[in-house]
């Protein structure tokens, strides 16, 4: 005969393999994907530099009215 299998034990304990899962494939995704916050806020620093040098090398020819 076979041994005797707790349900609810036994779904809990695939619930948690899941969760470990699922908790291991995010730090990698993390870890290709993501972008720390001083690296998203260096990259609008610069983009915001390069939008101010770029404003202050434009012509006005005064022909706007």
């Amino acid at each position: 005969m076979g041994d005797v299998v707790n349900f609810r034990k036994a779904r809990k304990a695939r619930k948690d393999a899941k969760r470990r899962h699922e908790e291991q494939r995010a730090v990698t995704n993390r870890l290709l994907h993501g972008r720390s916050k001083a690296e998203r806020k260096l990259d609008t620093a610069r983009d915001a530099k390069v939008r101010r040098d770029l404003d202050q090398h434009r012509v006005e020819t005064g022909d706007e009215r």
